[in-house]
């Protein structure tokens, strides 16, 4: 599997300058099974293969941990494996998020450091079952229920369609001695209620093969947006246009007209793109249909204020807009100067 998965990633082996790959390892079942499989690879010279341990020290004896994780991966004939300490920062976007933050941030250094042509993840099949769960909880649009990306950059998940036990079994089989991690089974964590209580309920209720289903509804609907965004990215450049004479890189006009001739799951990514234009996260649904509302002409002409010091509103017939040009008949995206 993981050869045929590097095939594709357009990894080809051996050569005088094998690729270089890096597994991120925390030392559990799933990361630790992929650094024995890739080992393999390693050792008939396809490809060089490292390892980086990124330690969160969000847990006591975390350092240990990541430690053990270490020596068990040099065991294996990686090299270089490295440990990476970071500090996770308290902020609003929550302890798994900023966890997830700062570990691709030490990712990302180590992959430069190696000079890494890829880093492997030991995301599996139930790993994705629980992302789309999560998805559906949050009332997520089309590219959040398509889950975890096999690739997305250097980042592969060459383990994305194996079930957690297979992988288990390939811990068993080499005789590793994976680390698991007590967060799996903290209720405290919404994922973990997913794991530990949502889909074996579901299980059996509904019977077996749900997580199989979610996996391959992510699969399909992971098409779909990627089709959908590429279409909304050609139809965002067609109607962008800049205010006649104002010279501001932060403002973006979209022909109205054009925005009304859109169906719906094209006009919402369009407005979204509009919005990432000038910095801002990606607004809520509930935000992208108060600017969709502003093409009705009812009521008020905004502002609509998105993430970011970002708003949208339209231009009132003979009243300029603020700080700008005449542009009656398009939707105006401004960005507040922070000056």
């Amino acid at each position: 599997m993981l050869r045929e998965f590097l095939l594709d990633a357009g990894l080809s082996p051996g050569g005088e300058a094998p690729p270089v790959l890096l597994v991120a390892c925390s030392g559990g079942p799933d990361s630790l099974a992929l650094a024995e499989t890739a080992s393999f690879f390693n050792r008939r010279g396809d490809y060089r293969v490292g390892a980086a341990v990124v330690d969160h020290g969000l847990q006591p004896g975390s350092a240990e941990v990541a430690a053990q994780a270490a020596q068990k991966l040099g065991a294996m004939g990686l090299h270089p494996v490295t440990i990476h300490r970071v500090r996770v920062p308290e902020s609003g976007m929550g302890p798994e998020a900023a966890a997830r933050s700062v570990r691709y941030e030490a990712l990302d250094a180590a992959a430069e450091a190696a000079g890494a042509d890829a880093v492997l993840l030991g995301h599996t099949l139930d790993d994705q079952a629980e992302q789309v769960l999560l998805g559906l909880a949050r009332g997520s649009g089309t590219r959040s229920l398509a889950g975890i990306p096999p690739r997305r950059g250097r980042y592969l998940r060459p383990f994305l369609g194996l079930r957690r036990d297979e992988v288990e079994e390939i811990c068993a089989a080499q005789d590793l001695d994976p680390w698991h991690d007590p967060t799996n089974a903290d209720p405290a964590y919404a994922r973990s209620r997913v794991r530990t209580e949502v889909l074996p309920f579901l299980e059996q209720a509904l019977g077996p093969g749900i997580a199989e289903a979610l996996y391959r509804s992510s699969r399909i609907l992971a098409q779909d947006a990627d089709y959908l965004d590429g279409q909304a990215a050609e139809t965002y450049a067609r109607l962008r246009s800049e205010a006649p004479d104002s010279g501001s890189p932060d403002e973006i006009l979209l022909s109205e007209d054009g925005l009304r001739a859109l169906p719906p799951a094209l006009r919402q990514r369009v407005l979204a793109l509009a919005a990432a234009e000038l910095g801002a996260a990606r607004p809520s649904w509930e935000r992208v249909r108060a600017v969709e509302a502003l093409l009705r002409r009812e009521g008020s002409a905004g502002p609509v204020q998105l993430v970011g010091k970002v708003s949208a509103y339209r231009q009132v017939r003979g009243k300029p807009v603020p700080q700008g040009a005449s542009s009656y008949g398009n939707l105006v995206f401004r960005k507040k100067s922070s000056a």
